[in-house]
């Protein structure tokens, strides 16, 4: 008995101080969970304001009292667009032209003369000037100041047909610039032993479009018979779509009056083989017995020539031409013992240099 009540006093004294440290040092409790936090909503937008005109800009003999500066946003508010003075090409400007009146004739383009030529020339300050002085010249020669020539054989063959055979030639010459030149023309035709019709034109030619040439000259006759002189006017160029053309008019020194027409077209079939058809029409305004001919349309020829360029400036050619004379002028040539057609077998050399 006495045993047990000293183990039970031994016991409460040992687990007091346990107890005690407990007592001192609370037991941790899990911590409540947070509120989700709430997404703050977004501002309202400001209301659109509505787009005024822009103010009619004052008349000159009012006097306009400077505008007061604009106020400052506050801050968090939107900046408002700035309101553009119609001088100032804004867009408002553009809204104020709508009422504008747009009756005034407006200056043609290109209507003002060239600027002058500049005289201040900064490489003169580091160069010789006159050695660039000589250097502007060829400048100014290889972009259309220069001096230029061509020969040119047009036609050059030998026509055989029925009968008699015969020849015939057209060429030209001329010298000067892109603007003006000195044209010489040639052309004629003949039998074995005679000249049927031969001429030579000197005209001064004047470039009036990029494709065509205003020509005016003299041009007289060689032939065996009856010959004149004439004064002449006409035009040469490319057509579009390559056609070249030319077209004259003739006055002669006895008051009569005639006209060619002329056209061709290179149709290449290859680099170097050219099919050229081509029609000529010459036509007289009256009659002339001494030089048979009927008033209206002449004579026609019409050709077809296939030409190889074995150089661009050397080209052999063989072909066929036809004639025909009409109205007057047939008559006369039957009276004469003359056919009034022919055709012709052509061979011929066409150069240029």
């Amino acid at each position: 008995m006495r045993t047990a009540t000293i183990l039970t006093a031994l016991l409460a004294i040992t687990a007091t101080p346990a107890l005690a440290q407990h007592q001192g040092h609370p037991m941790p409790m899990p911590a409540p969970k947070a509120a989700p936090t709430p997404k703050p909503k977004p501002p309202p937008k400001p209301a659109a304001k509505p787009v005024t005109a822009p103010p009619k800009p004052p008349s000159p003999s009012r006097e306009v009292a400077p505008a007061a500066p604009a106020a400052k946003p506050a801050m968090g508010q939107p900046m408002e667009a700035p309101t553009l003075d119609p001088a100032e090409g804004g867009m408002a400007g553009m809204a104020g032209m709508e009422g504008m009146d747009h009756s005034a004739p407006e200056e043609e383009v290109g209507a003002e003369p060239a600027p002058p030529l500049p005289t201040d020339h900064a490489a003169d300050g580091v160069f010789d000037p006159a050695a660039m002085a000589r250097a502007r010249a060829q400048l100014q020669k290889e972009h259309g100041g220069s001096v230029l020539s061509k020969v040119m054989v047009n036609l050059g063959e030998y026509q055989v047909r029925d009968g008699e055979n015969g020849y015939r030639w057209e060429g030209e010459a001329w010298v000067g610039g892109d603007l003006n030149r000195l044209v010489i023309k040639s052309e004629g035709a003949g039998g074995e032993d005679r000249i049927d019709a031969a001429e030579v034109q000197a005209l001064y030619s004047r470039a009036v479009s990029p494709y065509f040439d205003l020509q005016a000259g003299l041009r007289q006759d060689f032939q065996s018979g009856p010959k004149r002189t004439y004064a002449t006017v006409g035009f040469e160029g490319v057509a579009p779509y390559w056609f070249e053309t030319s077209g004259s008019l003739f006055l002669s020194n006895k008051g009569e009056l005639l006209a060619r027409l002329e056209g061709s077209y290179d149709l290449r079939l290859t680099q170097r083989w050219i099919l050229q058809p081509r029609i000529e029409a010459n036509l007289s305004g009256q009659d002339i017995s001494e030089l048979e001919l009927g008033s209206g349309v002449s004579n026609i020829e019409l050709g077809l020539r296939l030409r190889y360029e074995i150089k661009r400036e050397f080209a052999p050619y063989i072909g066929v031409s036809f004639d025909r004379k009409f109205g007057g002028t047939a008559d006369y040539a039957r009276a004469l013992g003359k056919d009034d057609q022919a055709t012709s077998f052509v061979i011929g050399l066409r150069a240029w240099f």
